[in-house]
């Protein structure tokens, strides 16, 4: 299986600032192509059509969209659709990113009806899923997953199985410095794998399991080196073309 290793920019970068950034990670990837790696570079909405053109020609990278409302189009006023992603040149979209869930309050039930809409467009998605730390310590790691995978992948049809892919970001590692050790990533990881087999079958042993959660240089290749990690959603070290494909190479 190849190891996706993903940029979320989160909201960062002007256009220009967003087409240089992509530029010099295309001249990486094309001096050295990586292998077995496929990368997505997740800029905001309005640099989505800048980064699609700077990777135009890179067969391992594609770019994607941080969010995606569950409707072809309508009165919902600062959202955005399926098709005006892909018009943009997204073919991924993330979902349920904890961002979204513990500062914009989505509910799980709203992650998965964009999680199911999203994949029934034809976009990759990308379903974002992690405890607080609160409630790894209180014991509940397994019933958060559990709950967040149930509800995020209860609409998908098993046709869009093959689009899909799941990144388990703790909340308590992004953007704090903080990482999960490998036997906390690991357990995690374990726990995820078995719910995916439990909610969508054979499948689930198959689908891509990302870690998020200040990744760097410096532990990119130990996180990708245990069992279950099948790449990295990078947020930070992301921004910097340099720094980024260091990852990409670990």
């Amino acid at each position: 299986m190849q190891k996706i290793i993903a940029a979320n920019w989160k909201m960062y970068k002007t256009r220009a600032e967003a087409r240089e950034t992509a530029a010099a990670l295309a001249r990486h990837l094309k001096e050295k192509q990586p292998e077995g790696r496929q990368v997505i570079v997740y800029p905001p909405f309005t640099a989505i059509a800048e980064v699609a053109a700077a990777l135009e020609g890179v067969t391992c990278a594609a770019a994607g969209g941080q969010d995606v409302y569950p409707a072809a189009e309508g009165a919902f006023t600062g959202e955005i659709s399926p098709r005006m992603l892909q018009d943009a040149g997204a073919s991924w979209v993330l979902t349920g990113h904890s961002e979204r869930r513990h500062v914009l309050l989505e509910s799980d039930e709203l992650v998965g009806r964009k999680t199911a809409f999203a994949l029934a467009q034809g976009l990759s998605v990308m379903l974002c899923i992690g405890e607080t730390l609160a409630e790894r310590e209180s014991g509940q790691l397994r019933a958060v997953l559990q709950r967040q995978l149930q509800a995020g992948l209860a609409e998908i049809a098993p046709a869009d199985v093959a689009r899909l892919a799941v990144a388990y970001e703790p909340v308590w590692a992004i953007g704090t410095g903080k990482v999960a050790g490998p036997q906390e990533a690991g357990e995690a990881h374990a726990i995820a794998r078995e719910l995916l087999r439990e909610i969508i079958g054979a499948a689930g042993e198959s689908t891509p399991l990302l870690y998020g959660g200040s990744v760097k240089p410096g532990n990119a290749a130990g996180l990708l080196a245990l069992d279950n990690v099948d790449g990295l959603l990078v947020g930070g070290a992301s921004l910097d073309a340099d720094s980024f494909a260091q990852i990409i190479f670990a």
